[in-house]
């Protein structure tokens, strides 16, 4: 492993990589909005835009190294008794392509909100709270150690309420705002849990040491690895939006478009895919707990298309997509195509933020109209962002020679190699042919048809162009993210779940026929299903899928519910009373013992003598 100390290179400029967007944070912060709007796009974008270029810089020296892991030590953070962690960065191979996504995409995404928030009030706030975000992404991938990556976990937490609940004067916006902060509190503190165990176990958390110290001490299945990788899984489905911490998501959906970009795209659903990747030994020693992901993913990614089939809001559409997606990395991990996984987080990150940029055009053009039933017939009247979600829905669709096609199509026939590959392959192939469904009628109901809203194209250079980069990257991404993934995790690289045969004719004809079937019923409406939507039979289930399978409102009944009543019972604060009575019984009695207390000596003297002559009187009846 190359350490900092050795021979000067680019390498060594690795630290800047999260400095960078840490010092356009506090820059915005303690001007306090006083700086010009210009200023402030060149500080909250250019220090990213830096970022990303110094990634490139870096990303060349490694591999020109090598690619050997590179090890750099900045400080020593803490010191009690043994535990002595230290602020050390770390970057290998997975490191790598996440710093690349989160640098990369992010920059598009800042400076696409340099002209989406144009004229906003809080525009300085904005960008500081999203280079803060960056920064907490950035020491999250490149920590070192199990304490900052959790410093960079918890860092995320907080950027996302803030950014969530960025329109804070709407109570609603606060409510999506906590409840994406608690949810994922639940998650956090499972990973605690896990993180305690691991030190007690192993006695660091070291993440390198950590994972050799797991190989060394634990045998394949032991309970102990079981239990703290599923710990581990808590905090992952928390942060990754899975089942059953999912419920926050759609509600992120009340911040910015920009935000729900940088949260869905590049930075803090991806990061429950990253953690299990990185903790990749623990998982191979625990058949059980990779079963699991595994598990988690395929529910994720089956409910979520069809939550997403039946959604009006856009936004909302998009967001139970990326629940989807992320279910499809969570099973690529849980049935071994480590590779695919990141592979397909990647171009996900591409086309994923390509869809949420260009919803934020149309959302913009349309004066801030969100329900795709108001809109229709804008693909003349907004070319970019027509091409640009057309693009999108056909790699987020898989269709062939998308970056989409490529990585999940590799997920899909990895599963096969999987004990019980046929019906795991089953089910997350009809998730992909519902994935095309709810693609095309966003399409047509929101492009194609006639004119609802008239539209009022605003989007600028500065907009137009991260979806032109992006939408590039949604089809080339496939080719050149092969190359980038491989041999990044331990299943011998991506050329090791090469197959032939019907089942990649097949797999690669699922979205082909789904295209089919959304254009006869969302297009041409050769097919028209509204007899059968709005049918009494129909009304309930579609109620059931619109409303994400009942999540919410079981939550609600089984936990809200129960401690709402709990607190009007106790609305006279039945508890406080004991408190209350204890600071009466002490203020009487300071009353009373201060009657004694009066400054006069007659009385001092007459109290002694009759104390005395009650303690002669006492010792002459008991003699």
């Amino acid at each position: 492993m190359l350490q900092a100390n050795s021979p000067a290179n680019a390498m060594d400029l690795l630290w800047l990589i999260p400095a960078l967007p840490l010092t356009g944070f506090l820059i915005l912060l303690v001007t306090e909005g006083r700086l010009p709007n210009v200023v402030v796009a060149f500080v909250g974008a250019g220090t990213i835009g830096l970022a990303a270029l110094i990634t490139l810089l870096v990303g060349v020296a490694y591999v020109d190294a090598g690619s050997e892991p590179y090890s750099q030590i900045l400080w020593q953070w803490m010191a009690v008794g043994d535990f002595t962690p230290r602020i050390t960065l770390y970057m290998d191979g997975l490191s790598l392509v996440m710093i690349g996504v989160i640098t990369g995409v992010g920059f598009l995404i800042h400076l696409y909100a340099t002209g989406y928030m144009a004229g906003d009030a809080g525009y300085s706030r904005f960008f500081a709270y999203m280079n803060l975000f960056v920064f907490a992404m950035l020491m999250l991938v490149l920590g070192d150690n199990l304490l900052v990556l959790y410093l960079g976990w918890e860092g995320v937490g907080l950027c996302s309420y803030l950014l969530i609940g960025f329109y804070h004067d709407d109570l609603k916006n606060g409510y999506a705002a906590r409840k994406a902060f608690v949810v994922t509190r639940v998650g956090d503190t499972a990973m605690a849990i896990g993180l305690f165990l691991l030190y007690r176990e192993l006695g660091t958390l070291e993440i390198q040491a950590v994972l050799s110290g797991a190989q060394a001490s634990w045998e394949s299945g032991s309970q102990m690895c079981t239990l703290i990788a599923l710990l581990l899984l808590g905090g992952a489905v928390g942060k990754s939006a899975q089942l059953p911490l999912q419920t926050w998501l759609p509600d992120a959906m009340a911040g910015p478009t920009p935000v729900s970009a940088l949260i869905h795209a590049a930075t803090m659903v991806t990061a429950g895919v990253y953690l299990i990747a990185r903790m990749h030994d623990l998982y191979l020693l625990s058949a059980d707990a990779q079963f699991a992901v595994a598990l988690v993913g395929l529910a994720t990614l089956f409910i979520a298309s069809f939550t997403a089939l039946v959604q009006t809001d856009i936004k909302r559409i998009l967001a139970y997509s990326t629940m989807s997606q992320i279910g499809y990395m969570f099973f690529a991990l849980g049935v071994g195509a480590w590779s695919a996984a990141i592979f397909h987080l990647m171009t996900h990150a591409f086309f994923k933020a390509l869809l949420f940029l260009a919803a934020g055009s149309v959302i913009l053009a349309v004066h801030h109209e969100q329900d795709i039933s108001r809109m229709g017939g804008l693909w003349r009247r907004l070319p970019v962002p027509f091409a640009s979600m057309v693009i999108g829905s056909a790699a987020l669709a898989a269709l062939p020679f998308t970056s989409g096609y490529y990585s999940k199509d590799l997920i899909l026939l990895t599963s096969l190699d999987h004990a019980g590959g046929g019906w795991l392959w089953g089910i997350a192939a009809f998730a992909a042919f519902l994935t095309v469904l709810y693609s095309s009628r966003l399409i047509f109901r929101v492009f194609f048809g006639e004119v609802v809203t008239q539209p009022d194209d605003k989007s600028g250079l500065n907009m137009n162009l991260p979806l032109i980069v992006l939408a590039v990257a949604s089809v080339a991404g496939g080719w050149f993210g092969l190359s980038a993934v491989a041999e990044v995790l331990p299943d011998g690289g991506i050329d090791a779940h090469e197959h032939d045969g019907i089942m990649v004719w097949v797999t690669a004809a699922v979205p082909l026929v789904g295209l089919l079937v959304g254009c006869l019923v969302f297009g041409t409406r050769r097919f028209d299903i509204t007899h059968l939507t709005r049918s009494a039979a129909a009304q309930p289930l579609r109620k059931f899928w619109f409303g994400g399978w009942g999540f919410d409102t079981f939550y609600q009944r089984v936990l809200i519910d129960p401690f709402e009543a709990l607190a009007r019972l106790n609305k006279n604060d039945g508890v406080d009373a004991i408190y209350r009575a204890i600071v009466v019984v002490a203020g009487s009695l300071n009353r009373m013992f201060a009657l004694s207390q009066t400054g006069k000596l007659r009385w001092y003297a007459t109290n002694m003598a009759l104390g005395l002559a009650t303690v002669v009187l006492i010792a002459v009846v008991l003699a």
